[in-house]
């Protein structure tokens, strides 16, 4: 057998490969250098503020740093659980109320009333708010099987806050395919729920990969809102520290452990948005 010919990669085209890998390793070193520039300046100016030796010492204790971090991380495992259960909780509620929403049965126009009536309230009251009226409303029914425990009632309220954001992406993600979509899916025999669950519904949880993770970034940040309630978070833990020792340090410990958690699906979405904008321009 004759081995096919080989393609090989013209003069032109490896001149232009060298350019763009000089026109990269150049633009990296300026970025590397402009953000050093950066750093050095904003460390200078802080340095060297009037009251900078009063906030090193309320913010930057070594010493409180390694009394409160084990407590604050025990707390933090309490946002990351809260985090994770509200999660797909969140999701689960956004597409049963986005599918309800766009129901055109006329007999369904009660449900269709109810969904739209709840996205306007959890979309429309602070979460900070909710939580209030989940966390103490509920216990104070007394009845059978309502949850008292601070994390159960924030997750509650979580869930009810958020599902209605994720309730209007699902919805525009629906929205946006285009209803030929659908209609050949019934051409071929599907049933509308099949229609919807094997055409519509991948499409459109695909357009909206990004906001979702967004609003979920958002999310791992308002677990601390829990602590409002009396939940042992790490916000809450960071304010006893605080309160016991009038040191602040706790609080930048919290903060440094929720930038760490949030960072890596930044960074994810990120991803995401990138590779959906080469496949949009190839």
């Amino acid at each position: 057998m004759t081995a096919g010919p080989v393609w090989v990669k013209s003069e032109r085209e490896q001149e232009r490969e060298r350019i763009r890998r000089a026109q990269g390793r150049r633009g990296a070193s300026v970025a590397t250098v402009s953000v050093i520039v950066f750093v050095v300046l904003v460390a200078t100016v802080v340095t060297n503020a009037p009251g900078w030796s009063r906030v090193q010492v309320a913010f930057f204790s070594a010493e409180h740093l390694r009394a409160s971090l084990p407590d604050v991380a025990e707390g933090f495992l309490l946002n990351i659980k809260i985090f994770l259960i509200a999660e797909p909780l969140i999701l689960i509620v956004g597409l049963l109320v986005a599918l309800a929403r766009n129901v055109k049965s006329p007999a369904f126009l009660p449900i269709r009333a109810i969904a739209a009536l709840y996205t306007d309230a959890s979309r429309g009251v602070p979460t900070l708010l909710v939580i209030y009226l989940v966390g103490f409303g509920l216990p104070a029914l007394r009845l059978q099987g309502i949850p008292t425990d601070p994390a159960t009632l924030g997750i509650i309220a979580l869930t009810f806050s958020y599902g209605g954001y994720v309730a209007e992406v699902f919805r525009a993600g629906i929205g946006s395919v285009h209803p030929s979509q659908l209609a050949a899916a019934r051409s071929l025999g599907l049933s509308q729920t099949k229609a919807m669950r094997f055409v519509v519904l991948p499409q459109a949880t695909r357009r909206v990969m990004l906001p979702l993770l967004n609003d979920f970034i958002s999310l791992q940040k308002d677990t601390a809102l829990v602590a409002t309630i009396g939940a042992m978070e790490a916000l809450r833990q960071a304010q006893i520290h605080t309160l016991d020792t009038f040191n602040y340090t706790p609080y930048l410990v919290a903060a440094l452990l929720f930038i760490l958690l949030t960072i890596p699906m930044a960074r994810f979405a990120d991803h995401l948005s990138e590779r959906t904008r080469r496949r949009r321009s190839a």
